[in-house]
Formats: C-alpha cells, structure tokens, sequence
C-alpha cells in the first residue's frame, strides 16, 4: 500500500467516526495529551478511562498516544528532556540525554528511567508539559476542522 494511500485511509478514520465533530476531536485531543505528557505504558491505561471520564472518542483516545511510538520516540524524547533541561536550567546535554534514553528505550523499565537521575526525570516532563500545551489544542482544533470540513463537503454532494 502506498503512503498516499495510507494518509488517506488514516484521514477517514478521523473523519469518518459516527460521532459529533466535538467528541471526535476531544478524544484525539485527550490521546495527545497522555502521548505527549506520558511514558509508554501507561499512555493507554490514562487515556481510555479518561475519554469516558470527557465523553471523548475512545478511538482517536488510543491513536491519539501513537504520536510517541517505537520509531519517534528516537527524537521526541530527547528533544523533550533537552527543552525541559533548558527550562528548568539543570545544564543536561544533548549527548547525556540521547544515551540515558537509548538505555531507557532499549531496556524498556521504570527502574532505567529513574536510574537516570531526578534531573533527567524532571527535564522529561517539563518539556512533556510544553508539548503537551502545544500539541493538545491544536489537534482539538485540527481534528475538529478536518471533521467538520469532510462533513460539510459530504453534504455538498
């Protein structure tokens, strides 16, 4: 299948949930928040409960958490503790958080995470807070869009 395909099919699964455009977009919103904000492992134990707890879709909750998966969590979550280290001043470097993560990805426990040092911690959720404050609206707001868009654009035919 190609990409060009794949987008496609990705885009009616958003767009085509038998829902309200506001519920579709919640839970997409709700799924990247916990992406964005959580470790892998607990995304989808927080993220489903949680769009029943919103009145979210249950979908785009799920999905929503793959924006941190096997293949980009090899960039986010460097480039996330190294923004949370500029922020919170600790002087981590680039190099010292891409190994404590290789080790964490690589070992895939809670323990190699803490044995990073509460610094490393710290910086991780820092700069998960700031994506998460970026990235949760304008999904909301993007998701929305595209829902409301396709819709108005089916009805037009």
């Amino acid at each position: 299948m190609k990409l060009k395909d794949r987008i496609k099919e990705f885009y009616k699964k958003i767009v085509g949930e038998d829902a309200s455009p506001e519920f579709i977009a919640r839970g997409w919103a709700i799924g990247m928040f916990y992406g964005c904000l959580i470790p892998f492992g607990l995304q989808l134990i927080l993220s489903i409960p949680t769009a029943f707890i919103l009145k979210g879709s249950k979908v785009g909750a799920t999905i929503g958490t793959f924006i941190t998966n096997h293949f980009t969590v090899f960039v986010i979550y460097p480039l996330q503790c190294y923004v949370g280290s500029i922020i919170l001043r600790n002087g981590l470097s680039y190099d010292i958080i891409k190994d404590a993560m290789l080790k964490v990805i690589n070992e895939q426990t809670y323990d190699s995470l803490v044995s990073c040092g509460a610094d490393l911690v710290y910086s991780f959720f820092m700069g998960g807070f700031l994506l998460t404050a970026i990235m949760t609206p304008i999904t909301y707001i993007g998701v929305l869009y595209m829902v409301k868009s396709y819709r108005s654009k089916k009805e037009q035919q």
